[in-house]
């Protein structure tokens, strides 16, 4: 409960702080980079040696990479026919393919399927979100940004993407099964677990809401594709067709059901891919959230 209210009390400070005159204006862009350069590199350097995969594991990590080739298809075609900006399509593809699975995805799934719920759960947001994150979502925005597509271009982007460097030198670790000694682990935690306030504070601050916006139709669309389309494309595909059952699953398909990923709307917005759209999906997305998780859960304990 804890982290819940945390959320909201950051996302409302950091809406709060754009009325005050003495703080920085464009105090998000240092509050980006701190999160890009230093919190998600020790998050993936934290949690990445200790997971162990296996084929039980195939179902959280298809969440993420499958959840995100299905929005950045669907964005396409749809993008393409309405004539949609690259930015716009580039924007939702990011948002509405990126789930919240670590930072609302961790205490939602903790508080309703207990420590055997969060070890699936971290499965689905470390070798998957974040891996996803780091990789496509770094060429996806470097793509609809400017429209380069060269090779040499996107692999720039990624290698000198700070996250994934930093995955890459946890998967050494992992492969070799080593990790750090435990003060060096906690302050990994530490610099880890600043993502959630200092990422949410950059979103509050860049947050406007104006009944007028143009922003509000593209919102409508891609938080329906988030919360609706997404858990119901897994919903048919884990459970009706492939058959799944268990905890593995049902945790699975909850993830998918999150609200968009903070990290991902940063990235979209630090590729200039509209960012006042990019935070309000977060920013309407994560309480929005709440109401139609109630409704997935509904669905998995009933059907």
């Amino acid at each position: 409960m804890d982290s819940i209210i945390m959320l909201f009390l950051c996302l409302i400070l950091g809406f709060g702080l754009q009325y005050v005159k003495t703080f920085p204006k464009n105090a998000h862009l240092t509050l980006n980079q701190f999160v890009i350069y230093i919190s998600l590199p020790a998050l993936a350097l934290f949690y990445i040696p200790k997971i162990k995969l296996n084929a039980q594991l195939l179902y959280p990590l298809g969440i993420a990479w499958l959840g995100f080739l299905f929005s950045f298809i669907f964005f396409y075609l749809i993008g393409r026919r309405l004539k949609w900006s690259n930015k716009l399509i580039g924007c939702l593809t990011l948002t509405a393919g990126l789930g919240n699975t670590s930072f609302v995805g961790f205490p939602v799934i903790q508080a309703l399927y207990g420590e055997e719920g969060l070890k699936t759960a971290i499965v689905v947001d470390q070798p998957g979100s974040f891996v996803v994150m780091a990789t496509l979502g770094v060429i996806t925005a470097t793509i609809y940004s400017k429209g380069k597509t060269e090779a040499k271009t996107i692999a720039s982007k990624i290698l000198l993407f700070p996250p994934f460097l930093g995955f890459v030198a946890a998967c050494m670790l992992s492969i070799f099964k080593l990790d750090f000694i435990s003060d060096v682990q906690t302050v990994f935690q530490k610099l880890g677990s600043t993502v959630t306030p200092i990422a949410l504070l950059s979103v509050g601050l860049q947050l406007k809401i104006d009944k007028h916006s143009q922003h509000w139709q593209f919102l409508r669309f891609g938080l329906f594709f988030k919360l609706i389309l997404t858990p119901a494309f897994f919903y048919i595909f884990y459970k009706l067709i492939l058959h799944g059952k268990g905890l593995v699953v049902d945790v699975s398909i909850m993830e998918a059901a999150m609200a968009p990923m903070i990290t991902g709307t940063i990235l979209s917005a630090s590729y200039g891919l509209k960012p006042k759209l990019s935070n309000m999906m977060v920013g309407v997305g994560i309480p929005l959230s709440f109401i139609t998780l109630a409704f997935w859960y509904f669905i998995l304990n009933t059907f």
